[in-house]
């Protein structure tokens, strides 16, 4: 009866029953490795063999060599296939080029056939090396601390385990001219660019985990979680906004000394929801907006007045602040119709050039004045204007059909046609419940969002640039006009960094890309493991902040010469910051039969060998089985629900024999169906191992039931990446091909990445689905069996377990084209692999094992074959068999005579096995920072003695050699070469050039609505020259004409009277720009105490002036050269006349003239007027 519910079981025929479909192959040749007398070889038949194994029964020998290499000398090619062929193939995971990567192994001569244009390595031994198997699977993964694919990057934090980052996740960064700031969930920090090249405290120390090989920052006392900063130079603050609707400013110049948490200055609740965005205008007003479309405005007379009062009135000064806002929303709703997007403003941008402000959600666009806070437009993200009627939202009918579950109430007539009707109905619905989760998931996760706007910013020529979610680059006027598109990569921008005449952007994948400002793609490098989320520039390098909350900065000249200069002299210094680790990693896999172990078996197979290994890790097939099981397995899946009591079982009894607690702890699991996988990790080691993922790939019935598939957890260990996959593959002698299917499978589609939101609102609407079906399932689930057989059980739960597998199957984060299992250091395959033994009887079987005769059977191994014909577990090893076939057993008899001696009389088969690869390209090579993780094999073995299943228990011992970067050390060293090396030093003298300038006046005055114009010059023949205009500061002029105490505005913005355009610039060599400054009529003031205005009062008629700061530098310069313009403005003039050529003749008497300026006439009188005019 055991036998008869289990699922695929070697008893059954239960998938040939349900008529599993066939497994369409993923390319053209169907062989990767069956060598022909047609194919071509790529080396000569003469050419001398390896002297060393080839695979582990070559030769009789205790050793336990265990690398795998091709059986011949020539490519493996399927019979009739072209090297077109195969190109074709490599293509879907290299690219369209030809692939040729050199690898660091001395005496290499590189060779390559025109035929299958596949590159090969011959090493010293001249034994064929492929540097990219034919199944694309043994990818070369640059694990090294120079990668030669990337700049060399400053590691201001390196990557922290994830486990050590709960409720200190940074979000966001911005940078100052001397700090680079963080928000976190708990706070703000701070680095001083003067100390970020020391050394980290390291692991032990009072230190918060995490950062123990950071760089020295400065943190402040807890608050909630800081969604964004921004920038105050004027005042020398830092303003951020918070999770919790708050807003809070910092201090730039803390006292801190390091130990004690520095606190807040102002701060007031500036939203019900949280603060998503904020920007200062170019009038120092600030503006934040939060969720559902609200913009507010915080008028800097407000801000001025409560950050002049003391600490004790603190509170009274959030008070005033917190009502003295401007709505904007309200602004703009008439009759109870508003003209902007509910949505949530997730970016705001300031545009100094024109005085504008843009407000951004994903699909939707405002534009504003900066000076009258009007509303100028409001459009799409196609650019179409529209006129927004925003109503309450009501649900889209077909959304809704598609959402829901449609319960048709029965009739009596319905009721009286008998139970077949009330199951043919509830199949009904679960059926169209796993096609309303399909379709769904087909459109997009619950929208069309593959176009949301995700990323803002502008550049220094004046244009603003839109990054969206399908990688697209959008280009704007600042008038909101669509100007054209750039696409150079496929996933989601999340960030851009502008700096000079180039454009940065940040990507989902971990890449950065580097354009110039006509969206020409200069550079392009994987800059991180995970997305990078934000960017910010400072002291000539652009930091990068990833998810995973690493921060690198990299040189604002990269690409450039500069990179490998640093690429050389840093691997010169490699000895200085390598550290190597080695440990001992357990590996066991068991086909456990649905049984329970005795604590004797558990022993003998994990307890009695885990005295002095680091890591343990478990895999267990059939813990659990059964029509009913699975099926609900399935649908727990669709849920993000996992696990059952018999796991759970068999994790803490497994956790007992470890001594977990005390010396081990369990750092993962995953349960899929009768797949168990598991890792346990000594305590020791636990500082040094996180970032564990799970995943999981079913391969039964159509790809969606767990009785055949694969569970998977990845880990970080002292840096590296390590996975172990628990697999269960096809059953039976003859299905070779459906095993290295499921191979093949589980390699491309194996996926550790954690939900994200797309998938946990598709989880969401799946509890529903499930909790409302759950009842009527456990209710005829076994009936269904009865009355309709299983494949109509298994068809249901593959309808669910589908759909959710295409929404998870989205959620890849590996570079394009590439498997994430092909990114790992270290893969370690375990399970019951069922790869039998053929062309030999039982009989013949029974009589070798009997003589201990492991070769003979050896050569009838179908894996052995599968994998010697680049079938099968491409690039991977597998140490010497020396223990009897593993499959199949008598339950509870001892030694070889257990057998299976039943009617069927199964061949003896080593189905059993534990296959690896590391970073090794060569048996030969050491382990060092390009080759990080070499493991060898100490022990593999079954332990023949365990009855408790038809399968013996596999354990597999490896000594692990990790590389590992100190990056205090590495930070030092790259610090001490920017400052030490001649070459360098000269190439970062280009961030220190100036392009010599020239300014027209340095004092103007103005009378109402008066206007002069202000010309710069660039007097450089060779570089542009990119200029910045700020407002220094204001006062008011005295009766005897002195003005002093000049105070600044918000991020040095501009008082109301006065405006400056444009704002900023490039100007090009030898050319002029004209930069008209005017008196703006403005004499009335408001007060507004929640959101209305509510006094008014007429401006200060005193004469005013302002300090205007020209700020300019060179294309890639960090340094500026400042010229001052002092503007006044006097109310005691005369009436003027308004015919133009009085009004030409006014502007120009504004101008009070130096005795060495003379009237410019044109741009080409520059050079000969101008010559001797300096600036101030």
């Amino acid at each position: 009866m055991e036998e008869e519910q289990r699922i695929e079981d070697e008893d059954g025929n239960v998938l040939t029953i349900s008529q599993h479909p066939p497994l369409p192959p993923h390319r053209k040749t169907h062989s990767y490795g069956t060598s022909t007398s047609t194919s071509t070889p790529l080396i000569s038949s003469s050419s001398k063999r390896n002297t060393f194994r080839k695979h582990s029964l070559d030769e009789k020998t205790n050793t336990f060599y265990d690398e795998f290499l091709p059986k011949s000398s020539s490519v493996p090619a399927h019979s009739g296939s072209t090297g077109n062929e195969l190109q074709e193939y490599l293509n879907q995971f290299t690219g369209t080029k030809p692939i040729s990567i050199p690898l660091p192994i001395h005496n290499n001569k590189m060779c390559k056939n025109k035929k299958t244009r596949m590159y090969l390595i011959l090493d010293r031994f001249q034994s064929l090396l492929l540097v990219v198997e034919v199944m694309g699977f043994l990818k070369y993964h640059y694990a090294a601390a120079i990668r030669p694919d990337r700049p060399p990057s400053l590691e201001l934090r390196p990557h922290p385990l994830r486990e050590t980052q709960v409720g200190w996740f940074l979000r966001t960064i911005a940078s100052t001219d001397n700090q680079l700031w963080a928000g976190q969930e708990c706070g703000v920090r701070y680095w001083k660019f003067s100390n970020m090249y020391e050394p980290g405290c390291g692991i032990g120390t009072r230190m918060r985990r995490g950062d123990e090989d950071a760089a020295p920052f400065h943190e402040s006392g807890p608050s909630a979680p800081t969604v964004c900063l921004l920038v105050d130079d004027g005042n020398r603050l830092i303003w951020s906004g918070h999770k919790d609707g708050k807003i809070r400013s910092w201090k730039m110049d803390q006292s801190s000394d390091g130990t004690t948490p520095f606190k807040e200055g102002l701060a007031w609740h500036a939203h019900r929801g949280p603060v998503l965005s904020m920007v200062m205008t170019s009038y120092g007003d600030l503006w934040s907006g939060s969720e559902g479309g609200v913009v507010k405005i915080w008028l800097w007379e407000g801000l001025e007045k409560s950050l002049t009062l003391t600490v004790e009135e603190r509170h009274m000064a959030a008070l005033m602040v917190e009502r003295s806002y401007i709505d904007l929303r309200s602004q703009v709703t008439f009759n109870g119709v508003c003209s902007i997007s509910g949505s949530d403003v997730k970016f705001m941008l300031a545009d100094n050039f024109r005085g504008k402000v843009w407000s951004v959600g994903h699909l939707s666009f405002a534009l504003w004045d900066a000076h009258t806070r009007e509303l100028l437009k409001v459009f799409n993200i196609d650019g179409q204007v529209e006129n927004r009627v925003d109503m309450p939202s009501v649900q889209d009918p077909s959304a809704e059909d598609e959402m829901k579950i449609k319960f048709v109430s029965t009739t009596k007539k319905e009721k009286n046609q008998g139970s077949f009707s009330f199951f043919q109905r509830s199949r009904n619905a679960l059926m169209g419940a796993a096609d309303a989760v399909r379709r769904v998931a087909a459109k997009g996760a619950f929208g069309d969002d593959h176009r949301r706007t995700e990323a803002l910013a502008i550049a220094i020529d004046g244009m603003i640039w839109a990054g969206c979610t399908n990688g697209l680059l959008v280009q704007w006027d600042g008038n909101g006009t669509r100007l054209q598109e750039f696409h150079h990569h496929s996933f989601a921008v999340q960030c851009f960094c502008t700096f000079g005449p180039r454009l940065w952007v940040g990507y989902a994948s971990g890449t950065v890309q580097v354009l110039d400002l006509k969206g020409t793609l200069l550079g392009s490098w994987v800059a991180h493991s995970s997305a990078v989320v934000k960017m910010a520039v400072g002291a000539g390098y652009v930091f990068t902040l990833a998810s995973n909350g690493a921060i690198r900065g990299w040189s604002i000249l990269s690409p450039g010469p500069l990179d490998n200069l640093l690429r050389s002299e840093l691997s010169s210094k490699e000895s200085l910051y390598k550290v190597q680790e080695n440990l001992k990693i357990l590996t066991g896999t068991w086909n456990v039969g649905q049984g329970r172990a005795s604590h004797d078996s558990l022993i003998s197979w994990l307890g009695s060998v885990a005295s002095d290994v680091s890591i343990v890790g478990v895999g267990l097939q059939e813990v659990e089985m059964g029509a009913g099981f699975l099926a609900m397995s399935a649908a727990k899946e669709t849920v993000g629900l996992e696990g059952s009591s018999m796991g759970q079982w068999w994790l803490d009894t497994i956790g007992k024999t470890l001594d977990e607690g005390t010396t081990f702890e369990r750092v993962g699991s995953r349960q899929l169906a009768g797949l168990l996988v598991s890792v346990w990790v000594r305590k020791n080691l636990k500082p040094h191992v996180g970032d564990v993922d799970a995943g999981a790939v079913p391969c039964g019935f159509g790809r969606a039931i767990g009785n055949k598939g694969a569970v998977g957890l990845r880990m970080r260990v002292y840096d590296r990446i390590i996975c172990f996959l628990n697999c269960h593959f096809a059953a039976h002698l003859e299905a070779v091909n459906r095993r290295n299917a499921d191979f093949d499978h589980v390699y491309r589609t194996m996926v550790f990445s954690r939900p994200s939101t797309q998938a946990n609102a598709a989880a969401g609407m799946m509890r529903y689905l499930f909790l409302s079906c759950s009842l009527a399932c456990s209710a005829y689930i076994f009936w269904l069996v009865h009355y309709f057989g299983l494949p109509f059980v298994l068809s249901v739960a593959a309808g669910v377990s589908s759909a959710v597998q295409m929404i998870r199957g989205v959620n890849v984060h590996a570079e394009d084209g590439k498997p994430e299992l092909s990114e790992a250091d270290m893969v370690v395959f375990l399970g019951d692999f069922n790869y039998r033994l053929h062309s030999i009887s039982y009989d013949e079987a029974r009589d070798f094992v009997s003589q201990r005769c492991f070769d003979w059977l050896w050569e009838r191994d179908q894996l052995r074959a599968e994998m010697k014909d680049g079938k099968v577990f491409q690039g991977m090893r597998e140490g010497q068999i020396m223990f009897p076939p593993t499959y199949k057993f008598e339950r509870h008899q001892v030694g070889l005579a257990g057998y299976d001696s039943g009617e069927k009389k199964r061949i003896p088969a080593w189905c059993d096995r534990i296959i690896y690869r590391d970073n090794r390209s060569a048996s030969s090579s050491v382990c060092n920072l390009d080759c990080p993780v070499v493991s060898s094999i100490s022990q593999y073995e079954a332990c023949m003695d365990v009855t408790d299943s038809d399968h013996k228990p596999v354990r597999c011992i490896f000594s692990v050699d990790i590389a590992r970067v100190n990056e205090s050390i590495r930070r030092q060293e790259f610090g001490k070469i920017i400052v030490s090396h001649d070459k360098i030093k000269s190439l970062l003298e280009e961030l220190h050039y100036i392009p010599e300038t020239i300014v027209s006046t340095n004092n103007i005055i103005l009378q109402n609505q008066d206007a002069s114009i202000l010309r710069i010059t660039n007097k450089c023949g060779k570089n542009n020259a990119m200029f910045e205009i700020f407002c220094e500061g204001q006062t008011t002029v005295s009766e005897d004409g002195q003005a002093s105490d000049h105070r600044p505005r918000g991020s040095l913005g501009f008082p109301r009277w006065l405006e400056v355009s444009p704002g900023a610039g490039i100007i090009r060599p030898g050319q002029i720009v004209e930069v008209a400054v005017r008196h703006e009529e403005f004499h009335t003031l408001e007060e507004y105490v929640d959101g209305i205005p509510q006094n008014w009062w007429c401006e200060d008629t005193r004469d005013k002036e302002v300090i205007l700061l020209i700020n300019v530098r060179g294309s890639c310069s960090i340094e500026t050269r400042s010229h001052r313009v002092r503007v006044r403005h006097c109310f005691s003039s005369k009436t003027e006349p308004k015919d133009s050529k009085s009004r030409s003749r006014r502007v120009q008497s504004n101008v009070l003239h130096r005795s060495d300026i003379q009237h410019l006439n044109g741009s080409s009188d520059v050079a000969k007027d101008l010559r001797n005019l300096h600036g101030p």
